[in-house]
């Protein structure tokens, strides 16, 4: 391709709304271009680097038996009541509408249901399982908060496969071949990642782990053992809670706490450590209010709790909220309230006369025990891991570090096929649910993650496997001699079978070694007059400061590939 011909052009300036290094990088290298907020165009060199992305994934996905097919983007929204997901998403991230004839109908957020309703079409005996389907696909979440570029989008292209079973065994055999195969793609693809526990969330079954790469960029939290290799998002992973001895349970004591307010102010108000207070965090969801109750040293896991308490949504209630259950902010208590659902962590049980609301203005009871002093509807770990918390495996420190998630898996068992009725029958003419799996990959995602691993201050680095192209060739100066060998060289390569990107363009050496810089292709080869005396060129690796001169006559580009 002739840069002179290229579509996209790349911008010397940062954009105001790009937040992080690959949305930046991409916006500059005129590799994409947003339409609106969540939405963006891929521009042709952010479309060759995709299609070699794809070409990957197809690759694993059909070396481990793996068949594509393609199913719609619009789905009728029946199929969504039918597996029970219609109405904890519609309205939400699930988008909505109906068309000429009144049937309403959805953009798909996912195709389990789909999926689903193909397999038990086609599957009714156990001689056909195993099978595992998958398609690179488009899909549409109305993402309430889109941001950081193509990490979180409203539109956007997956890899969903499916895997379906006769039995729970083998399903987690293929379970484990996916995970390999998806530390193999990441590989491939120039990118170290990390696997993780995470939570089935929307998408349901018993178990699921998501594939991380480790970055400042991430929105997620990783939380790491130092001293094992217990790995999980921050959303579902354990910490040890030591117990806090304060001495057997006293009567309780209301005391005055004039403007304190939180946990900091009312502990050091007290003189007491904030192990030794009760921290109350309200949420309101369905139309009922949450009042959780933790040790004060301890910070509320939203996702654990939304699990818990069986809610789609979560948010902080408003004081408004709070007064009409008789509840004070700053000193409210779960002590003698009713028509609240109380959740209690764990931490409380092992934990004696602590301070707590009396919910009373100014006032704080200190010596409340649990459950002497209140009851709890529901007792559980709803605590989110800190850095330096205590390993529940080995004692070890945790550590937690921001990633972004760069594809998942699920084990998701008969959670569809028991309610939608995709059954089999055994050898026994018994018929029998089918046991399925669910493994993605973003694609516009992993995309942003390999920039976001895979750039320096200069622009983009790309790995070899998944560049635009191969060769970045130019020629500096105008001089008829240089433009005709850069020309010949850019045939010959072409004739080789190499992607070359050749900028026949005029400019000063400056700025095309900037703008090459930017771009980020493996190799870059340079003809000029300096050159030229010695009928040679300049070679350079993107990933590398140092540059050489070899002969035209010697040049071996697959020794540098």
């Amino acid at each position: 391709m002739r840069m002179s011909q290229l579509f996209g052009r790349t911008l010397k300036e940062i954009p105001a709304d790009a937040e992080i290094p690959s949305h930046q990088l991409l916006l500059r290298a005129g590799m994409i271009r947003r339409l609106m907020v969540g939405l963006y165009s891929y521009l042709p060199l952010a479309r060759r680097v995709i299609h070699k992305i794809e070409a990957i994934i197809r690759e694993e996905m059909d070396a481990i038996g793996g068949q594509e097919i393609d199913m719609p983007f619009v789905q009728p929204a029946d199929l969504w009541q039918e597996s029970g997901r219609w109405e904890e998403l519609v309205g939400k991230e699930l988008a909505g509408f109906e068309d000429r004839f009144g049937r309403p109908l959805v953009l798909a957020m996912t195709y389990e249901e789909a999926v689903t309703d193909l397999v038990r079409s086609q599957i009714n005996s156990y001689r056909q399982l195993p099978v595992m389907l998958y398609q690179i696909k488009l899909k549409f979440r109305d993402e309430p908060r889109p941001r950081a570029g193509l990490i979180r989008v409203r539109e956007f292209t997956m890899k969903d496969a499916y895997s379906f079973h006769a039995d729970e065994a083998n399903l987690d055999q293929y379970y484990d071949l996916m995970y390999q195969t998806y530390l193999k793609i990441f590989q491939r693809v120039g990118l170290d990642v990390v696997a993780v526990e995470s939570d089935p969330g929307i998408i349901g079954g018993s178990n699921a782990h998501e594939f991380m790469l480790i970055s400042d960029s991430g929105e997620d939290r990783v939380v790491f053992c130092s001293g094992c290799q217990y790995t999980a998002n921050a959303d579902v992973a354990v910490m040890q809670k030591p117990k806090v001895d304060n001495g057997e349970p006293q009567p309780l004591d209301e005391v005055a706490t004039p403007g304190q307010t939180t946990i900091e102010s009312v502990a050091n108000y007290l003189g007491v450590a904030k192990t030794q207070t009760l921290k109350a965090v309200f949420y309101s969801t369905d139309n009922r209010l949450i009042f959780v109750a933790l040790r004060g040293d301890l910070e509320v896991n939203e996702s654990k709790l939304q699990k818990i308490v069986g809610a789609s949504h979560l948010w902080i209630a408003t004081e408004a909220e709070l007064q009409r259950y008789g509840l004070v902010a700053g000193y409210a208590s779960p002590i003698g309230i009713k028509g609240v659902t109380v959740v209690v962590d764990e931490s409380i049980i092992s934990t004696t006369n602590l301070v707590g609301g009396a919910n009373k203005q100014g006032r704080h009871l200190r010596n409340v025990n649990f459950p002497r002093d209140f009851r709890a509807d529901i007792v559980d770990d709803i605590a989110l891991v800190q850095e330096n918390s205590t390993c529940v495996h080995c004692g070890g420190a945790l550590r937690v570090k921001r990633g972004i998630e760069v594809g998942n898996i699920f084990k998701l068992g008969t959670k569809y096929s028991h309610v939608m009725g995709a059954n089999y029958q055994d050898g026994n003419s018994k018929g029998r649910p089918i046991f399925m799996g669910c493994y993605g990959i973003g694609i516009g995602r992993l995309l942003a993650s390999i920039v976001e691993a895979n750039h320096d201050a200069d622009g983009i680095i790309w790995p070899i496997a998944v560049a635009p192209y191969q060769i970045h060739l130019m020629h500096i100066g105008k001089d008829e001699d240089v433009v005709k060998c850069a020309g010949e060289l850019y045939q010959r390569l072409h004739q080789e079978g190499y992607e070359v990107l050749y900028d026949d363009r005029g400019g000063s050496a400056g700025f095309k070694f900037k703008e090459a810089d930017l771009l980020g292709m493996p190799v870059r080869l340079t003809v000029s007059q300096r050159t030229l005396k010695t009928d040679s060129v300049e070679v350079k690796f993107r990933s590398e400061k140092e540059k050489e001169i070899v002969g035209l006559a010697d040049l071996e580009i697959q020794s540098y590939l």
